[in-house]
């Protein structure tokens, strides 16, 4: 099996954009929840609470699939991508395709 690695770069970096779009999106959703008692009632105040923290949670979601997507990026670049870092085999293209960021092997994921 040969992969072709910009392929891949084509997706991750596609995949960097969404999330970068979803970031800007939810922007207004993790802004500080007034307090004004007179303009939101409690339980409005409650729910926007929760929108937010719900918010914030998937901005470090996000965070954390961008650093996944930085990680298989430099991979690509070291001529290392495709390869398990676990068992050194190469990661099945379907699996790959499926996840671009994947680091090892079906096998050793289990």
């Amino acid at each position: 099996m040969t992969i072709d690695p910009e392929t891949f770069r084509t997706k991750l970096l596609d995949l960097r954009e969404r999330l970068r779009a979803e970031d800007e999106a939810s922007e207004a959703d993790r802004a500080p929840v007034a307090l004004d008692q007179e303009s939101v009632g409690r339980l409005s105040r409650m729910d926007a609470m929760q929108v937010q923290a719900m918010a914030v949670a998937a901005q470090r979601r996000r965070q954390q699939e961008r650093a996944a997507i930085d990680a298989a990026l430099r991979r690509i670049e070291e001529g290392e991508f495709g390869y398990c870092l676990t068992c050194g085999e190469e990661i099945a293209e379907a699996r790959l395709d499926h996840t671009p960021t994947a680091t090892t092997c079906i096998d050793c994921a289990r």
